[in-house]
């Protein structure tokens, strides 16, 4: 064969390849087509990212279970397979898989599961690799709901016997996806601490019942372009592209957690106008109940970021709120609450922004009544110097970040670890200790085992409003249920690194797409 011909074979091949690729609702079209024609539909879905011969295997037994093979992957955005996941975006894999001669029809699904697509195309066959025909092996429970929808629609489910490889496994072990470092740290946690230790964790606190105070934030999200420096003004003009209201703080935190444990509480305040109360309601996960109180002196705290919305890019921040302390009629209404309240919740969470409602007496009541108090005591904008983690004497969690942690203990320069587990156990009677380290990972102090560093598991930043908050929540219970710290910071650090891959507080994490991405990181 020329030269000539081998690059027009080529050319067509690859085209072959892509003319393959249809939308999800083209490829139900097409089944039920090819279904009313006496053809058996057989489908495949995965995330494919890396595909090898136990892949080729599994779509080889797939073909010879019908007619036509249709195989579907999961988008890049819901892949949580941990750092530098996927390894290639999802049109190049899905073009891979339509080089293969038994794929028939391609197509990328751009919703976190497959029950939409098996609604969609309702195969005749659907065909799992045999790693998944124990469903108690499935820590995710999609394989129950994936059986469940397409046998509503009269299909049934195969489970090819073939070799099985975990392209997981073969990434983490043999491409360099991690940094040193980290690969280091990950080889080392791996062979003292097994995925069903995380597993088993997590699981102690699903009938926990969580209390969390706190303020509650409005977050507003101003998108807009920049179009540069007016001629008569030193200022930077924009040109408005849309806006997102976000219910954040205390609401936040809430919904981070209540996948987690079977029942949370709120009790926070609202201003006396533009209260934003509707919002927050709408906001709240089915398990959260709020408990809500007023001030008359002020709005709803919001904060106002403009933002450069092709790269998302903050330009600049405005706070609307009154930042000080509600009046001591208030805070008798919120003691009252706490002193009936507190008790009977296995967990008591703070989230001190410093914009006023957490006062002294608060403080006081919570260390007297909560049976496991964990604290954020949050620096930003608003409250800079003026809200530290020492004005609480006594907890049983904190965690904070670095730059809270140095303003503490009034130490600019010296080592994070220092601070963690030297200066702030001398200030503050608690025994386990984070201090976050964004890029830098975190250090966990716990009294008998001194300091250890998780390094961060990603530097793919898109968001970091409400990581912070995202970590407390959720590290919260694990601490209470006598987790090592190390091991809490490791899961710790894994919901920061999905929390900064969403804008605002679009979405919450949720404990299926944490195990997933746990479960890759300790392949």
């Amino acid at each position: 064969m020329s030269d000539q011909a081998k690059i027009i074979k080529t050319q067509n091949d690859e085209n072959m390849a892509r003319d393959k690729i249809r939308t999800v609702e083209e490829l139900g079209a097409i089944a039920q087509e090819l279904k009313n024609s006496g053809l058996t539909v057989v489908h495949c879905h995965g995330v494919f990212d890396l595909v090898h011969m136990g892949h080729v295997k599994h779509l080889e037994a797939a073909r010879r279970e019908g007619d036509i093979l249709i195989v579907t992957i999961t988008c890049d955005r819901h892949v949580n397979k941990g750092p530098g996941r996927p390894i290639f975006p999802d049109h190049m894999r899905a073009e891979m898989l339509g080089a293969i001669e038994y794929v028939d029809y391609v197509g990328i699904n751009f919703e976190p599961s497959a029950e939409n697509v098996l609604t969609t195309i309702r195969p005749n066959v659907y065909v799992k690799g045999s790693d998944y025909e124990n469903p108690e092996e499935d820590v995710t429970g999609g394989i129950a709901r994936e059986r469940e929808t397409l046998e509503n629609h009269g299909g049934r489910i195969v489970f090819t016997k073939d070799i099985t490889f975990s392209s997981s496994a073969l990434i983490n072990r043999y491409l360099d996806v991690y940094d040193p470092p980290l690969r280091d740290f990950l080889d080392d946690f791996r062979s003292r601490v097994s995925l069903e230790t995380l597993l088993e964790l997590l699981a102690k606190v699903e009938n926990y019942r969580v209390l969390l105070i706190g303020d509650t934030i409005i977050d507003d999200y101003q998108f807009v372009d920049p179009l540069g420096k007016p001629a008569k003004e030193n200022i930077i003009a924009t040109r408005s592209k849309g806006q997102e209201l976000f219910a954040g703080g205390v609401v936040a935190a809430a919904n981070h957690i209540a996948d987690f444990c079977k029942e949370v509480e709120i009790i926070t305040g609202f201003g006396a106008f533009d209260t934003q109360e509707t919002l927050v309601r709408d906001s709240l996960k089915p398990n959260v109940t709020l408990t809500a109180f007023t001030r008359d002196d002020g709005p709803t705290t919001r904060k106002t970021r403009f933002v450069d919305a092709s790269y998302m890019r903050k330009l600049f921040e405005v706070y609307t709120f009154e930042d000080r302390f509600i009046a001591s009629e208030l805070e008798q209404r919120i003691l009252a609450t706490i002193a009936e309240k507190a008790g009977g919740f296995d967990v008591v969470i703070v989230t001190d922004f410093g914009h006023g409602l957490i006062t002294g007496s608060i403080i006081k009541s919570l260390q007297e009544n909560a049976r496991f108090l964990a604290i954020n005591a949050q620096t930003n904008a608003g409250n800079q110097g003026f809200n530290l983690i020492t004005k609480y004497a006594r907890a049983d969690y904190v965690c904070i970040d670095g730059g809270e942690a140095r303003l503490a203990v009034g130490d600019k320069y010296s080592d994070l670890d220092e601070i963690a587990g030297d200066s702030l156990p001398a200030r503050i009677d608690c025994n386990n200790i984070i201090v976050t380290g964004g890029y830098h990972g975190c250090f966990t102090y716990q009294t008998d085992l001194g300091v250890r560093r998780i390094p961060a598991f990603t530097k793919t930043v898109v968001d970091t409003v409400g990581a912070g908050d995202a970590f407390l929540a959720i590290t919260s219970p694990l601490v209470a249920a006598g987790g090592h710290m190390e091991q809490v910071g490791f899961v710790g650090n894994a919901v920061g690194a999905m929390k900064v891959g969403i804008v605002g507080h679009r979405a919450s994490i949720e404990k299926i797409p944490l195990v997933k991405f746990l479960t890759t990181l300790m392949k």
